[in-house]
């Protein structure tokens, strides 16, 4: 069975482009009526997204899934791609964003730099409205350019400004890590994506939905070793043009003693993988993972990571070394890249 990251693109250069142009030059209304067949054109040619969304609406809705709950689940991810071109090319004034827990996180900000936990559940571009409600703050995205380069491409002709801050998670380790350290010191937001474990990285297993899933160590790794306060944040997709935005303050600056680091990183994610459960079982919809999220990533690889790999970092310190000590245990690079 293959894993996420050897899953093909949703669509080409000319679908995306299509997309972008329709909803560039005919507005969004027009462009959501064309969402309606290229969702039936998703479910007609992608059998396996189609039996994983079955899979995982059956076991979020507690319920078998219906054909309709099927395509209510791909044209909820359809209108959150569509919208992805008003949100990252204009302000956000066409949408209706309800947004909770804010006033922690601009606290937080003002006090210094953050970073910011999202995942495939929602919208994360729908972030621009914290963007847009304190401009004098510093977003800095973490994401791999190269998994999915027809839509980034296009995206990033629609913001240059927001392409200039993306941190490449593609680059190497050490220079990955030094320019997020270098972010935070500068009082940025680092914003990335912990929910998908990589194949051949290593991942801890943690109760979702009443089984394992594997989940990322790396980001937490890094937390631990920049000494940094973590916040989680989901853009759940509401219907029409209605969004909610929901920050939750996980954990003050996280320092973890050397020989307590894995015992603690791996409480660190049981604690994430439950507050990720709760907000998908309040938006079972948003969850855009098409692939068996509890299916083991090393299996897949055909390797186990040792469990004991992030022990051969050195002690945390927000410092190169340190940065260049958790690259060589082979954790950060491959973690923080995303779909």
């Amino acid at each position: 069975m293959s894993h996420w990251k050897q899953r093909p693109e949703g669509g080409g250069w000319f679908a995306i482009w299509l997309i972008r142009s329709i909803g560039r030059y005919g507005g969004r209304g027009v462009a959501r009526s064309l969402l309606y067949p290229i969702t039936l054109y998703f479910l007609a040619r992608r059998g396996v997204e189609r039996r994983q969304s079955r899979a995982w609406l059956a076991c979020a809705l507690g319920r078998p899934a219906t054909l309709w709950d099927v395509t209510r689940h791909v044209h909820t991810f359809a209108s959150t791609i569509l919208d992805r071109v008003f949100l990252l090319s204009e302000n956000t004034r066409r949408f209706d964003v309800a947004v909770r827990g804010v006033d922690a996180l601009h606290a937080q900000l003002d006090r210094g730099g953050a970073l910011l936990f999202g995942s495939h559940l929602g919208s994360f571009d729908v972030l621009r409205v914290l963007a847009q409600q304190r401009p004098e703050y510093r977003i800095r995205v973490v994401l791999d350019k190269q998994h999915n380069v027809a839509m980034q491409s296009l995206l990033d002709a629609l913001n240059p400004e927001l392409a200039r801050n993306i941190i490449d998670a593609g680059q190497d380790g050490p220079a990955l890590m030094l320019e997020i350290q270098q972010a935070v010191q500068a009082g940025a937001l680092v914003a990335l994506l912990v929910d998908r474990a990589q194949p051949g990285g290593h991942s801890v297993a943690a109760p979702f939905f009443g089984r394992d899933a594997h989940f990322p160590s790396a980001p937490w790794l890094i937390a631990a070793l920049l000494k940094v306060p973590v916040t989680l944040g989901f853009g759940l997709y509401r219907g029409g043009n209605r969004y909610e935005l929901v920050f939750e303050s996980f954990t003050e600056a996280v320092d973890i003693p050397r020989a307590q680091r894995r015992t603690m990183v791996e409480a660190l994610i049981r604690r994430y993988a439950q507050r990720l459960e709760h907000f998908a079982r309040l938006a079972p919809y948003n969850w855009f993972n098409f692939y068996d999220f509890w299916q083991d990533p090393h299996e897949v690889h055909g390797t186990h990571a040792a469990p004991d790999a992030v022990a051969v970092a050195p002690a945390p310190a927000a410092t190169a070394a340190g940065a260049a000590g958790v690259v060589a245990a082979g954790e950060s690079a491959a973690a923080l890249r995303r779909a």
